[in-house]
């Protein structure tokens, strides 16, 4: 409770602030309306949190399986987790093709189900093959030889079911809220994401530092977290406001006036496909997933490789990583979402723009400032920035121009993209960062090409949010237009 404390005063004083804005014209929902909806996103935003925490873990265990030795080398080297991470993510950003479809025709309620059960299998087998390799138990041997292309397949059935996860969310919750709320909304679901993170990593380094925990219950515990709010889910969650007992409503996004049937799959990826509103922010969150990631998979890392000369180990953001994400992701989605409704009327470009000028700026500072005490600072600044985007358009402007019949699958593109962005990292960083099998990760010089590689990436996602700082969803018949 000590270490969640700072989290937690936060979130109290986001709900205060939240609370007290003024209430939204056009917008006025019953306290008993209110009430439901909070009982409908709680239980749904804290299984999408411990996805996270089931997602994450990998990375956590990336440095205790590397302080095993196999065969004269590290279990798992920088280049080892950079592959299985890369079959993840690009398994993840291609389950868009069959899962976004799925949830548009079966609700977020099967889909947040579906993930929540098919995460918890693959973390409980990776439990397994832990304790295999730690205890010399059946296939030991193999796994040991073999563990990229294990947890590779491993981490890519566990993505598939993540997959669902956003999806989900959004879905569930597109018909609870109106347009010109949902910039709250997307502090909501950047706030879920925060906490995700936290759980993942602050949490992940208690179980794994614990004498009696570890390797094993790392993805243990996750797998019966998700079990846990899988069950919950099933008799809590309801997919629209009349399957809860209370009166659907117009909430004014791209299906508005659309009282036809539901199109099929392929004419919808068609539709979604030729809006240039939804594949401009789907390259925008291309851009979010290579630089999110960049940010938070390799941040400890370099700063425990190149420990011997800059001593970033000892510093309160490396001993707090999850905790300081956890923040600044809670921040920059409040200060998107408000800004975005209350200043720019519900456009979620202008507040993407701001922030990913941030992210520029920061990139740019990096280089100059990464061998010193400023940069764990900084990092958490452009984590900031990039989680706020990521929570504004994945999580709200998805909603928006998808609408709340096809958003399955308009999330699915934009969150594919993101997932895209985050195995394209994955692979490059794979080819250009220095190779701690050799020593050549300890000289934190060798380490500039993790810098300057964010530079172009911030700067096309600045280019690309320009373009849609006036698009604003509009209903049947009319086309959502960016100027």
């Amino acid at each position: 409770m000590q270490e969640f404390a700072p989290i937690l005063i936060l979130l109290v004083v986001v709900a205060i602030v939240i609370s007290r804005l003024p209430k939204v014209e056009g917008v006025d929902h019953s306290l008993s309306f209110r009430k439901r909806r909070v009982m409908n996103w709680l239980p749904l935003g804290l299984t999408y949190a411990f996805l996270y925490m089931a997602r994450y873990n990998i990375k956590v265990s990336q440095h205790a399986f590397g302080d095993i030795m196999h065969n004269g080398a590290p279990l798992m080297t920088n280049a080892d987790f950079a592959s299985i991470f890369a079959a993840g993510t690009i398994t993840y950003g291609g389950s868009f093709l069959l899962n976004g479809p799925l949830t548009d025709r079966f609700g977020g309620k099967f889909s947040i189900i579906t993930g929540a059960t098919g995460s918890a299998v693959a973390n409980a087998v990776m439990a397994g093959v832990t304790w295999s390799i730690l205890n010399t138990g059946p296939g030991s041997d193999y796994f040991r030889d073999n563990l990229t292309l294990v947890f590779s397949v491993l981490y890519a059935v566990n993505m598939y079911f993540q997959s669902f996860g956003a999806v989900a969310i959004v879905k569930c919750n597109a018909p609870w809220f109106h347009v010109r709320e949902r910039g709250v909304f997307g502090a909501i679901f950047g706030i879920l994401i925060s906490l995700g993170i936290y759980f993942a990593f602050d949490i992940g380094y208690m179980i794994l530092e614990a004498e009696s925990l570890g390797l094993v219950p790392l993805f243990a515990i996750p797998a019966v977290l998700l079990i846990t709010f899988m069950v919950i889910d099933v008799f809590v969650v309801r997919n629209t406001p009349g399957e809860a007992g209370h009166d659907d409503f117009d909430t004014a996004d791209a299906s508005s006036g659309d009282d036809g049937p539901q199109l099929g799959p392929v004419a919808v990826f068609q539709k979604m496909l030729t809006n240039p509103v939804i594949i401009t922010i789907a390259f925008i969150e291309f851009c979010s997933g290579f630089l999110r990631q960049a940010i938070m998979q390799w941040f400890r890392t370099f700063a425990k490789q190149t420990n011997e000369i800059l001593g970033l180990k000892s510093h309160f953001v490396y001993d707090n990583w999850g905790m300081m994400l956890c923040c600044a992701g809670i921040l920059g989605g409040v200060m998107a979402g408000i800004i975005s409704d209350r200043v720019f009327q519900s456009r979620r470009g202008p507040v993407a723009g701001l922030l990913y000028g941030g992210m520029l700026v920061g990139s740019v500072v990096m280089v100059f400032t990464y061998q010193t005490n400023f940069l764990p600072w900084l990092v958490v600044l452009m984590s900031m920035c990039i989680i706020g985007v990521h929570g504004m358009l994945s999580g709200t402007a998805s909603m928006d121009f998808g609408g709340k019949k096809n958003v399955g699958i308009a999330v699915g593109i934009i969150d594919g993209f993101v997932y895209a962005g985050t195995g394209v990292m994955s692979i490059l960083y794979g080819i250009i960062l220095p190779d701690d099998a050799t020593g050549m990760a300890a000289l934190p010089e060798n380490w500039i090409s993790w810098p300057v590689s964010m530079i172009p990436v911030s700067l096309i996602g600045l280019a690309l949010a320009w373009r849609i700082r006036n698009a604003k969803p509009q209903g049947k018949g009319k086309a959502a237009a960016a100027h």
